[in-house]
């Protein structure tokens, strides 16, 4: 005979408040009233250092870490800290090389789930985002983002670690990974790791002897455009 401890462990507690918008459940009203602020649009929080508004408090809390500079969350492989647990759980894959994130049509392997997500679009075909303007669809945030600043010109993404803002996705996540640290290009012929594939693309050139710019007046060429403008001011 089993005890009452056993009978409560597997007893759900019921959830008798209802959203009337999308009908998910709720074990209490108050969860219930924060949850609705999706549909309604609500943000009572406030920022006082610059005016920006949030529907949680723990969502305020995370942002105010941009002005306040305090990174609570601490790597302890590295030590290097982050202000938000999201973070620093991206950054320790960098540690332990876990890519959980599996596709069920190729081999690729991820180590985020919306970077699966992004993926399977290429199998899928899906292309969710599409222009207000123009018509045009794109299967990436990304693609959407870049091809809306033209019509925009718009920074809409925030780095929430120091607060500099990007008008493309793109560029808004290549930033983050200063942060993270997370490195996903890897060289082909040595060991180094790189958190942009434009980065990686310079150092190969190491390998590769490609030396793509040229100077004009003595035909010299180099790797990099830094190192040709520094020529050319000698």
């Amino acid at each position: 005979m089993s005890s009452p401890q056993t009978k409560q462990k597997g007893t759900k507690k019921p959830k008798p408040h209802r959203c009337q918008q999308c009908k998910k459940e709720f074990i209490s009203r108050s969860v219930l009233m924060i949850h609705q602020r999706i549909h309604t649009g609500e943000k009572p929080y406030s920022c006082d250092q610059c005016g920006k508004t949030f529907n949680l408090a723990e969502t305020l809390k995370r942002h105010q870490r941009i002005h306040t500079g305090e990174k609570p969350y601490s790597c302890d492989q590295c030590g290097k800290t982050f202000t938000t647990p999201g973070n620093l759980k991206v950054h320790q894959r960098i540690h332990t090389g876990e890519k959980s994130y599996s596709c069920d049509q190729c081999v690729e392997t991820f180590a985020r789930s919306g970077s699966l997500k992004v993926h399977q679009r290429i199998h899928t075909g899906e292309k969710p985002y599409s222009c207000e303007d123009c018509g045009q669809r794109f299967n990436q945030q990304g693609s959407y983002n870049r091809h809306r600043n033209i019509h925009t010109k718009e920074k809409i993404y925030a780095c929430q670690e120091c607060g500099k803002v990007f008008s493309s996705y793109d560029s808004f996540q290549q930033h983050e990974r200063i942060h993270t640290g997370l490195k996903r290009h890897q060289c082909q012929h040595c060991d180094k790791r790189f958190s942009s594939s434009s980065n990686l693309s310079v150092h190969e050139r190491i390998h590769t002897g490609h030396k793509p710019y040229c100077c004009d007046k003595c035909m010299k060429s180099f790797t990099t455009n830094s190192h040709l403008k520094k020529h050319k001011c000698v």
